[in-house]
């Protein structure tokens, strides 16, 4: 995630664990990030003058949105209890301080710019921008203490004193009181860790916006720049089902993301806006057997012209969906929760599924290989477009291309340069 994500917002391809930077920069060695710092699209968008976004259902400092806006030699340096000694003291920078530091970062790293900083940011992850200590929790907190900086800090306070004009919100009643057509600025972290899987988020303790709301929001809200805006959208839970081995859970929050794209189409003009939709990586998730039109997604394997589930050359039925590693099989019936399986010991191999409902929340799909996670994958994956440039997306396309396809449309290192003033 770290290294695609790099390359699609910076054109340029790097190691794995690195965020923002080139593969001359080493993982874990704060000493070799400086020098070999990138420039993404969205500091481009921001030094041209539009409006910038970045929203995620995973923590806001997670390795997709981190590649937006900052710079680390490892991507689990969400906060500064994340990090190394050497690496503090070196004068490496948590990510989710590099988030609230965006605008002063850039101006520091790019002589000549003026940016007003990020103007949406949306997601989980409250606890890398909190202190350890219980004062500071949130009130719908699920840890007697949310936050985990060691640092003392608390960059929310520090945003909202940097941003007086900004909108903080923690639940889906602050933000369903956000007047977009009035708001300049907001800053919505949902939950302590990532925010609820989609089938989940009726259960969340104080409520939580859907990915298509959020979306829309962030749409209302940026597109009051006249030059206009750079918003990038992750639906990070699907990742996490999968990896959690539940087909359920990925499908649900897949279906968000395609509410979410429909919800950008329906607020955008496509004489004027490109949409782009692609993944960084596959995963080890297989489609297998000779279903009849119409069997459930989730179903087991019924053949055409049966009425009875096809049995296997052991005897047993078998799904259509199967992971070829990870936790494998489990029945936990009602449970929305994807990774409630993780509490129970690995169990892969093949199960007679005879009675058991494949299609319930709960179940997740047989596995071959014992893994405490299952694992990305190598395929290639589907990336999708509409609008100005989208014409040059089609075949197969290198993950550093979809950059080039966006400065193309929007031609955002012209612009920027533009705006830049000679030292």
């Amino acid at each position: 995630s770290a290294g695609t994500m790099t390359a699609m917002m910076s054109g340029v391809k790097t190691d794995a664990g690195v965020i923002g930077v080139s593969e001359a920069t080493e993982r874990g060695d704060c000493g070799t990030v400086a020098g070999n710092e990138l420039v993404t699209a969205l500091e481009l968008a921001e030094i041209a003058g539009k409006s910038t976004g970045i929203l995620s259902t995973a923590r806001i400092t997670h390795a997709t949105p981190a590649a937006t806006y900052a710079k680390s030699a490892d991507r689990n340096w969400e906060d500064i209890s994340d990090m190394p000694a050497a690496a503090v003291t070196a004068g490496c920078e948590d990510i989710a301080s590099q988030l609230v530091n965006f605008e002063s970062n850039l101006e520091a790293r790019i002589s000549g710019i003026d940016v007003d900083g990020i103007d949406v940011v949306m997601g989980g992850g409250r606890r890398h921008f909190l202190p350890k200590d219980a004062s500071a929790n949130s009130p719908d907190a699920l840890s007697s203490v949310e936050g985990d900086r060691t640092d003392g800090r608390n960059l929310v306070t520090e945003w909202q004193t940097q941003y007086a004009d900004g909108k903080y919100v923690f639940d889906e009643t602050g933000f369903l009181a956000i007047d977009p057509e009035n708001t300049t600025r907001l800053f919505g972290l949902f939950n302590e860790s990532h925010m609820q899987y989609e089938a989940d988020r009726n259960n969340d303790i104080a409520g939580e916006p859907s990915l298509r709301d959020m979306t829309a929001k962030a749409i209302q809200i940026l597109d009051n720049n006249p030059e206009g805006f750079f918003m990038m959208v992750e639906s990070g839970r699907i990742d996490h089902a999968h990896h959690a081995g539940n087909a359920y859970g990925a499908l649900t929050d897949a279906i968000e993301l395609s509410e979410a794209v429909a919800k950008a189409v329906e607020l955008t003009n496509p004489e004027e806006t490109l949409i782009i939709v692609t993944a960084d990586h596959s995963h080890v998730f297989t489609i297998a057997g000779y279903p009849k039109r119409g069997n459930p997604i989730l179903g087991k394997v019924v053949s055409v012209g049966k009425t009875s589930p096809e049995l296997a050359a052991d005897g047993m039925p078998y799904t259509t969906l199967g992971y070829t590693n990870g936790n494998g099989f489990r029945d936990l019936g009602d449970e929305t929760d994807a990774d409630a399986g993780y509490d129970l010991p690995i169990k892969t191999g093949r199960q007679d599924l005879l009675f058991v409902d494949t299609e319930s929340p709960g179940y997740h799909q047989e596995a071959l290989v014992p893994l405490g996670s299952e694992t990305h994958a190598g395929e290639d994956v589907g990336v999708y477009a509409k609008g100005p440039g989208a014409s040059l997306v089609s075949g197969t396309n290198e993950q550093n291309l979809i950059f080039h396809v966006m400065d193309y449309a929007a031609d955002l290192v012209n612009a920027a340069n533009a705006k830049q003033v000679a030292p």
